[in-house]
């Protein structure tokens, strides 16, 4: 394994131990709650009615995706008879273990969970938001964001989705309808049920938000610029996943060509013993779950040169081939940081002497200008090499993909910057984290179930983020008499009670030293 991919490999680790701070089970509830049943078109389904809320878990939106179904695009979920159990998450799609307790190998994978405020007295539908997760497009599960406080503070409908991971939602293959998109062609059946049932929960379907974080946050921009997706979305929301990623910044989300995927698809069925096969993709098929995991890239991107997706969403905005939708994005302050702690932590100090070496790994060849741009002058460069990573990977790019979608579409901007957010993570990392990657989440959601652990300034700082993120659902307008003004000429600092416009000087002059290294 090369040194490049042995820290590419520590920091998705250090993604893992992340996400378990968010997988634990919640804490035991006193009593069983009371139910509720809603009619679809495919059948009855029996949620659970909580304190102001209501859930609907594990309703199917899609056939499972198994036997001949395996790599191919998803289709329509089989009516069912009686009324079905809705009250309890369903199975994460396939992957190793991380986020997902123990991991998963189940691909009957393919539902969504419903959360909605309690109907009385309510005359009119309300906004959807549909959520889908993050995870390096190999990692995650809908049923880790307890979405009930965005719901019924910003009295909306909010769907998580589950969507195909890895290999099983990534594979490209010559002559496979539907190669390395299986996942986003997944994500669009999502938002067609999304269409035809959420006005049985209280839902218009006609309001729709698609939202994501990082991989989540990259695949709103890949629907964004695919056809399939034409009205199924009338907003975005796009969190630490800019749409100008690219395969060599390896801790952002990003797109490949569909010939590098086929090469990558190749070299799998090969490693499963099924490349001389006569016929590769039925010896793939038959191919356990776990093996497939186990032989798979620890980074997946989707395909593009493909029918759902004809180019790189980069290119996609840039040339205004895109769905006209208003957008509202924006990045963390401290965004590398977690994976510099995490590979500092591995045994890999960032000191004045070592700093040229772990920048020529992650940078070939650029690595003499990233040291005098980003100089380590004392022993502890951790945060320099986080600096690095979150400009380089989300910072930069976010600007960049802002610029290009401002030209088309109204936009607003923001920088998440409680620089005491709370860990993810149990334990004390190397030095301190700031606001890193996946740090704003806990001011959305419950993650894992689990209610927050903030200070009253971050709960006041939780409830505007909401305020924002709904309102913009609403209206396509996140400002409101009750948060500060938030304008499309600046990008919007978000911390503890100090939500002001931030200054860029810093990030406009690093933007400008990554800009030109790339045109180099």
């Amino acid at each position: 394994m090369s040194p490049h991919r042995v820290l590419t490999t520590l920091g998705c680790a250090l993604t893992a131990v992340l996400a378990t701070a968010w997988s634990a089970a919640p804490p035991t509830q006193p009593a069983r709650p009371a139910t509720t049943t809603v009619r679809t078109h495919d059948g009855p389904v029996r949620g659970a009615a909580h304190d102001g809320y209501r859930t609907f878990e594990g309703i199917p939106y899609a056939a499972p995706p198994v036997g001949r179904l395996r790599w191919t695009p998803p289709r329509p979920a089989a009516h069912w008879s009686g009324v079905r159990d809705a009250t309890r998450p369903a199975s994460a799609c396939p992957q190793p273990a991380g986020e997902v307790p123990g991991g998963s190998t189940d691909e009957d994978c393919l539902h969504l969970n419903v959360t909605t405020p309690d109907d009385a007295g309510r005359a009119h539908l309300r906004p959807v938001i549909v959520w889908l997760h993050g995870g390096g497009f190999t990692t995650g599960a809908g049923s880790s964001y307890d979405a009930h406080r965005m719901a019924t503070r910003g009295d909306v409908v909010v769907v998580t989705v589950d969507y195909r991971l890895g290999a099983l939602g990534f594979l490209a293959h010559s002559g496979l309808p539907g190669s390395g998109t299986f996942g986003l062609a997944d994500q669009q059946a999502a938002l067609r049920w999304v269409r035809a049932e959420i006005g049985a929960f209280g839902g218009d379907a006609h309001n729709v938000k698609l939202a994501g974080e990082s991989a989540g946050g990259y695949s709103v921009c890949a629907q964004l610029a695919s056809p399939a997706a034409v009205g199924l979305f009338e907003r975005a929301i796009i969190e630490s996943g800019p749409c100008t990623g690219r395969p060599d910044r390896p801790f952002a989300p990003s797109s490949v060509p569909l010939s590098t995927a086929r090469a990558t698809g190749a070299d799998l069925a090969a490693e499963v013993g099924c490349g001389s096969a006569r016929d590769v993709l039925a010896c793939l098929r038959r191919v356990h779950v776990s093996r497939l995991l186990a032989a798979q890239e620890t980074d997946q991107q989707p395909a593009y040169a493909t029918p759902l997706l004809p180019g790189d969403p980069a290119a996609a905005i840039a040339a205004g081939r895109l769905h006209r939708v208003p957008v509202l994005m924006g990045h963390n302050h401290d965004e590398g940081n977690g994976w510099a702690a995490g590979i500092v932590q591995a045994g890999n100090p960032v000191t004045a002497d070592t700093w040229p070496d772990v920048a020529a790994t992650f940078f070939p060849g650029q690595a003499k200008a990233i040291v005098h741009e980003y100089p380590v002058h004392r022993t502890e460069g951790g945060p320099i090499f986080g600096a690095v990573i979150g400009d380089a990977d989300f910072a930069c790019p976010t600007a960049r993909t802002g610029g290009l979608l401002a030209a088309h579409v109204p936009v607003w901007r923001y920088e998440f910057a409680d620089e005491h957010a709370p860990l993810l993570t149990s334990g004390t990392p190397p030095f301190p984290l700031g606001a890193p990657h996946a740090s704003e989440l806990p001011y959305l959601f419950d993650l894992g179930g689990r209610p927050r652990d903030l200070t009253a300034a971050q709960h006041r700082l939780a409830d505007t983020v909401i305020d924002y993120w709904t309102r913009f659902a609403r209206t396509a307008d996140p400002n409101g008499p009750s948060s500060p003004h938030w304008s499309r000429q600046t990008v919007q600092s978000l911390a503890p009670d100090h939500i002001v416009p931030t200054h860029t000087t810093r990030l406009r002059h690093h933007c400008t030293f990554w800009d030109d290294l790339q045109g180099a």
